[in-house]
């Protein structure tokens, strides 16, 4: 089993996109392997999903037909040829990547018309979608679908978040596993098999703050990395939500006081975490505002800075995604930019590095680094909700 210092000490940038418009890359998606098309998809903030080569990066398609800001882009488990988008017009959309190109997707799936949706994804057995919604009233909605029925919900939960839900994560194992997180500072886990909110809530954790991202993480899923919008970072134990043992693993308010980078600059961001199966260990991503990228190995030791990347991006970095078949690892940014990083490697295409930083006009840029505080519906750590409020078939 390689190290993660093994794994990225000679990474070095392969190919990369240039934009040919001001568009940010917001989320990026890599089609499980096996699949002959090889692909990435990228959500950009022109409300548009591309497709790229995954070795080449050459582009290779493109989907329009949102209305509103994208929230994130995810590939079908079982059918790598299906692909999830979401978006703040309310709809999340099943495109077909063997039919690359136009407005009509193979499936859309909607709620109420007043909610808007700011983060979602797909279980590990793909038959259930799930989308966080913004605050509507004095309720935040997480609605489920079955994906082989897009005519309408499953049923919504309503009690478990009093503000934006910013991030929903199906574990990669255990279908019926879901973690959501908001900008109420709690980030909950729920079993959905059980139906009923109040049974179906295990355990709850409060970051204290507005919930950025969320990642599982551990050999067997067991752990649950927060990262919020003010740069905290904490790292949960949730296999045994009813135990005496901690839940809390690793907690600082402020991450970046934790680390200390090689040129003895200041980290100024987080980007997100992946758990990496064959290092067995958790990768978080970090950033400064120039471009600069720093790998850092995550545990409830602390964290450390295994590699910094230097050369490739002009601003901030708003997503990655480590492909371990390939040893390659993909981010793109403010730039515009799509990057691939392999070991080894000398720039086969694109040219120097681009400077400007991409002006957009995207309402989900305005929100990524804001949070607000709001008094929490609950305030303990464990307990459970209300009951699921079923939408009529």
């Amino acid at each position: 089993m390689e190290s993660l210092e093994e794994t990225f000490k000679a990474l070095a940038i392969a190919r990369r996109t240039q934009p040919s418009e001001p568009t940010y890359i917001l989320d990026v998606a890599l089609q499980p392997a096996p699949c002959s098309a090889a692909l990435v998809a990228v959500s950009c903030s022109n409300r548009s999903v591309r497709l790229h080569h995954r070795e080449t990066l050459g582009l290779q398609g493109e989907f329009k037909g949102h209305t509103g800001p994208l929230c994130g882009v995810r590939f079908a488990h079982a059918s790598p040829t299906l692909l999830y988008s979401g978006s703040a017009d309310g709809t999340l959309r099943c495109w077909d990547t063997r039919c690359p190109g136009g407005a009509h997707a193979t499936r859309v799936f909607r709620s109420d018309p007043a909610h808007v949706f700011c983060s979602f994804d797909v279980s590990s057995s793909d038959v259930v979608l799930c989308a966080g919604t913004e605050q509507v009233g004095e309720d935040s909605f997480l609605v489920f679908w079955d994906t082989r029925k897009p005519e309408g919900p499953l049923g919504v939960y309503s009690e478990s978040h009093s503000d934006d839900i910013t991030a929903v994560r199906f574990h990669p194992r255990v279908a019926d596993r879901l973690a959501s997180g908001g900008m109420d500072g709690l980030v909950n886990v729920f079993d959905v098999k059980q139906g009923g909110e109040e049974d179906a809530l295990i355990t709850t954790c409060n970051s204290g703050s507005s919930t950025g991202a969320i990642c599982w993480a551990g050999v067997d899923g067991e752990q649950l990395l927060c990262l919020t919008h003010d740069e905290g970072l904490h790292l949960w134990d949730v296999r045994r939500p009813d135990s005496d043992d901690p839940l809390t693993l690793l907690c600082a308010n402020d991450a970046r006081s934790l680390i200390t980078l090689p040129d003895a600059s200041p980290l100024e961001y987080f980007v997100g975490g992946a758990w990496l199966e064959e290092a067995g260990q958790l990768l978080v991503v970090g950033g400064t505002r120039g471009g600069g990228l720093h790998l850092l190995d995550c545990s409830a030791q602390g964290v450390r800075v295994v590699r910094s990347l230097a050369d490739g991006h002009s601003a901030t970095v708003r997503c990655f995604a480590w492909e371990p078949e390939g040893g390659a690892l993909l981010t793109g940014g403010e730039d515009g930019q799509l990057l691939q990083w392999r070991a080894g490697a000398t720039e086969l295409q694109g040219g120097g590095r681009r400077r400007d930083l991409l002006k957009s006009s995207s309402a989900l840029q305005l929100k990524a680094r804001t949070h607000r505080k709001h008094h929490s519906k609950r305030n303990n750590t464990q307990h459970t909700a209300g009951a699921l409020n079923q939408t009529p078939g």
